[in-house]
């Protein structure tokens, strides 16, 4: 089983790393791109023995405790 975290700035909160991909891809003539957002992207193996639902409630704890500034970032868990 794996687990694949996302974490991502919050709408409000401003991203300069965004801006520069941003302004980096119009000068390479990618004029067609209106906003771009940067974020994190964790996949975790799970331990076969592990139930889905436990293996949820464990990466959901892990992801606000560890992975993400809850202040922020938001954050979507996919089990798989």
């Amino acid at each position: 089983m794996k687990a694949k975290v996302y974490v991502t700035l919050k709408p409000s909160v401003l991203d300069p790393q965004g801006k520069a991909i941003q302004h980096s891809l119009e000068l390479l003539g990618y004029d067609q791109i209106d906003d771009v957002r940067q974020g994190k992207y964790f996949e975790i193996s799970i331990k076969p023995s592990t139930v889905e639902g436990d293996a949820r409630t464990a990466v959901e704890q892990f992801a606000k405790e560890v992975l993400t500034n809850p202040v922020i970032e938001d954050y979507r868990v996919e089990i798989l």
